[in-house]
């Protein structure tokens, strides 16, 4: 069970994951569940810091259970700020966590992980899932991005599109072109093609 505290640790001795039972069921929404903000048809409402920390334990147990059945070890660490849950898998030997930190198995993970919160909550999850550092390293290639937009812009283009994202990257985004100084960032699109486009100051 997931530590109050924060923190918690599964230990098991292999590491081979079955494909067939590496996933617990996340049970499916019903229609009556709050439609993602991404839609603009439901009005977010802040969530207080005590029903972000639920979030993160009922995630974290979610979490927990499916490195039980892939047999990996990994300590799950809890946070809430910035009107998110935030929850970390990290493990002593880096390569324990490899498979599970690309960037497409996250994303499909959290994704799944925000289905079980809100079938316990009946409230719409933004929880932000990191594993082995993917967040680190998808903030990097990011920043890489917007360097390469910024060249783009410097070498006579009048603004530099970056792909579509989700809102929790675009947010990040928006950060590293406002630290980079003499530029500004927007959000433009609906859906799953909303991206963010750059333009000097």
């Amino acid at each position: 069970m997931t530590d109050k505290t924060g923190l918690t640790e599964v230990s098991t001795e292999t590491n081979t994951v079955s494909a067939d039972s590496a996933v617990p069921t996340a049970p499916a929404t019903t229609d009556a569940s709050p439609t993602a903000p991404e839609t603009g048809s439901v009005v977010e409402i802040p969530l207080t810091t005590d029903q972000l920390e639920r979030e993160g334990d009922i995630a974290a147990d979610y979490i927990e259970e499916f490195l039980d059945i892939c047999d990996l070890d990994g300590d799950i660490d809890i946070d809430a700020r910035n009107g998110r849950a935030y929850l970390s898998v990290k493990a002593s030997d880096a390569d324990n966590l490899r498979v599970l930190s690309k960037p497409e198995t996250v994303n499909a993970l959290q994704e799944l992980t925000r289905l079980a919160v809100q079938n316990k909550t009946g409230s719409f999850s933004r929880l932000i899932l990191d594993i082995g550092g993917s967040r680190e390293a998808r903030e990097a290639e990011l920043a890489t991005l917007v360097a390469r937009a910024i060249e783009r812009i410097i070498a006579g283009a009048s603004e530099a599109d970056l792909p579509a994202m989700s809102s929790y990257e675009r947010k990040l985004v928006h950060d590293i072109v406002a630290a980079s100084g003499g530029y500004r960032s927007e959000s433009s699109g609906e859906g799953r093609d909303r991206h963010t486009v750059i333009t000097a100051a």
